[in-house]
Parts: structure tokens; sequence; C-alpha cells
């Protein structure tokens, strides 16, 4: 199967992440990718912003901007009619973005079916912490790109209800979370020799990974180094909270028992968690799927984590986790306390905690098959209403 991947991501983050391992293992499965989308963000080195995307952001008004946001639907429209004409493929692809109308536009000319992939309601969450100008136009686009594909990906539960609540059919609204790759995890070493070098033998290492902000609760994490000597603590990332976290730290007088890697390369990443006794999820948004969850999962951690709605959909409490009530901060020191103390409950969790990826093929080859079947059978439906636009244009038969 040839799939059109269409996206508008520019900055090389987790999204980025999520792109190139689900594309890849929908390579390894025989089938071939074409890419729309911004170019530069192949070639960046990883952790990139955005660019002279950021910038324009910021410098201009936001009404501007967005309207900026929708033209580039029109540009991105031209360039998907080329690869489309060009390459013909089989579907496409589409992860979901604000004001990104120019894969539905694609579907309706060329009726390729359209698999869109939801990572976040961007309408909600841009109004809650990154502001809108023009709600009622954002809000109008969101809905019409929900509807009008041929099947959603929703990596939660929350999510999905979210998407259903427009009115797009529950049989069109699949739940695929995010994943790992198990070959870079089971070669993954137990973290013994960067213990050593970050002279961490004989202490308890506690762990975050990710881009670092304020509302994580580094602060109360460093707090809780700082009342127990055997503690350390491991950043694996950066992000605005490492300035105030490590103000703390000296303020405190454990600097050196607080560690931000700053940004690690993705291959790197499961030789760090192999370092933590204990993994931190201290806040999350509500309907995300956490990649550093399940990475935490599949290197057998003892978790704690907010018990969310979201979170639940992974994991359960005393089973293969601890969990806190959410924004119980307290409650969640008393947790890393309690697997302070008991090595054992550590060892259950992350047993289980490993076994959850099995038990839930966590793994992005696992999601590629989902995904495939899906389009499989879209692409099945497509062929049985007739030929595209493409294929009457040019003559050719279905």
């Amino acid at each position: 199967m040839k799939i059109l991947y269409h996206h508008r991501i520019r900055s090389k983050d987790g999204q980025f992440v999520h792109i190139e391992e689900l594309t890849e293992a929908m390579k390894s499965l025989g089938h071939e990718i074409v890419f729309v989308g911004p170019r530069a963000v192949h070639s960046e080195k990883f952790g990139a912003d955005a660019g002279a995307v950021a910038w324009l952001k910021k410098l201009l008004p936001g009404a501007l901007y967005e309207l900026l946001e929708l033209a580039y639907s029109l540009g991105d429209f031209v360039r998907l009619v080329r690869v489309i004409l060009a390459e013909q493929p089989d579907v496409i692809y589409e992860r979901y973005n604000l004001y990104f109308l120019s894969g539905a536009w694609a579907r309706r000319f060329f009726r390729t079916p359209l698999l869109l992939e939801v990572n976040a309601p961007l309408f909600e969450e841009r109004s809650k912490f990154g502001g809108l100008a023009i709600k009622w136009l954002a809000r109008r686009t969101e809905t019409a790109v929900w509807r009008r594909a041929d099947h959603v990906f929703a990596v939660t539960e929350v999510l999905a209800k979210r998407v259903r609540s427009v009115d797009v059919p529950s049989e069109r609204v699949s739940i695929v979370p995010n994943g790992i790759d198990w070959a870079k995890f089971e070669e993954a070493d137990d973290g013994a020799q960067l213990r050593r070098e970050f002279g961490y033998e004989g202490r308890i290492v506690v762990g975050f990974t990710g881009f670092a902000r304020e509302w994580h609760g580094l602060d109360e994490l460093t707090k809780v180094v700082a009342q127990d000597p055997r503690l350390v603590l491991l950043v694996v990332g950066d992000g605005p909270a490492r300035g105030p976290t490590e103000k703390l730290a000296r303020q405190l007088g454990v600097a050196d028992r607080v560690r931000f890697t700053g940004v690690v390369e993705r291959h790197e990443v499961a030789r760090y968690v192999g370092t933590f006794d204990i993994a931190m999820q201290p806040d999350v948004v509500e309907y995300a799927s956490p990649l550093k969850l399940i990475e935490y999962l599949a290197l057998g951690r003892a978790i704690v984590a907010p018990d969310s709605a979201n979170i639940r959909e992974l994991l359960t409490h005393n089973a293969n986790s601890l969990l806190f009530p959410s924004g119980e901060r307290d409650q969640m020191c008393a947790q890393i306390r309690q697997l302070c103390d008991d090595t054992e409950l550590r060892r259950r969790l992350g047993v289980a905690a490993r076994q959850t990826v099995f038990d839930r093929d966590l793994t992005w080859i696992g999601n590629a098959k989902r995904v495939i079947a899906v389009a499989e059978r879209m692409l099945a439906l497509s062929r049985a209403s007739g030929p595209r636009a493409e294929q009457r244009a040019f003559g050719r038969k279905s």
C-alpha cells in the first residue's frame, strides 16, 4: 500500500518521534510512505524548535497569525494535488493540526480515503494555554476536519469522546496510544554504567523524561530529595522548569543531587531511563497519551503517576504503578517515600509494568498494524464506490 503521510509540524520534538516511529513501522510491514509537510523538520537536530514559525507567532497579532495558518492550507493543497497526481497514493494519513484543511479538501476532490490522527483537541488546548483570537473559525475548522475524515485515530479514550461529541460516528473512531520500538528497548542496558558516571551508586534515582514545564511539579520532587539523603533527581531533558528547579536545589543545598541532562538523542533515552528506580509522571494533560509513560512501562520502572482517566487507560494503582489523586502533591511525595522504603514493591511494580506493554501490545508495530487494517478497509470501500478523481482524469480503470 502507498500511504501519503500529511503533516504540518515544524519543531523536532515528541511530535516528530511519533511520526518517525509510526512511519518506520509501516515501512517495516512493506508499505511505501510519501511525505507531504515542512521538509526542514526532517533535517533538524532533535530538540529544535519551530524556527521562523515560532518567531512569527511571537511577533504577529493573534488573528493575523491564525489567518496565515489557514492560508498555509491553500499552498499545501497545491502541493498535495501535485503529489497525489504523481504518486497516486492509496490513502492519506494526516496528523491533525488546527486550521489545517488541505487534507480534507484533497479527500473530497480525489476521493482518496483520509485517516486522521488526533493527538489533542487543539481548539480546546490553544484556547486554554496558547490563546486563540478567532475562536469561532478555529472551532469550525476543527469540527469540519474531524467529521470529514473517513476514520479518526485518537490517542486516548478521553480524547475519542471529544471527537465523538461533534457527531463523528463511533465506528469511525479508534484508540491508538503511543508505543515503543522493542528493538531499542531490549538492547538498553540497566543503567549501571551511567550510575557510576553520575556517582549514583547506592542512591535511589527518581527520574523524569521530557520537556520539563513548571506545572510538572519538579519543585516538589526537589523538596523530597532534600528531605532524604538516599535520593537523587535525574531529569532527562530540558525545558522552562530547569532554571527554577536548579535554583531551588541550590537553595536547599542539594544541587549535587539534582541533574538535568539537557536534550538527549532519542536512541539514548532508554539508557538514561534504565538508571531510574522510580519513574515520575507528576502531572499530565487530561487527554494525552504520554510517550514517557510507555517507555517507563517497557523498561520495567516503578511508576508514580496521577490518577486521571487517561492514565487509568494504561495504569492500575498498586498493580503496575502507584497512582495519587491528581494535583495532590503531598500524596505523590508520600508514594515516593513508600517506594524508597520498599524494594520489593518497586520490583513487583516494575515487572507488572513491563508485562503491560506485552499484554496491550503498546508498540509502534502494533499501532501500524491497527492503522493498516483500517486503511485496507477504507480502501476497499473506496474502490467499491467507483474510480477516484485522478483515475477518471487519466482514463485509468479502478
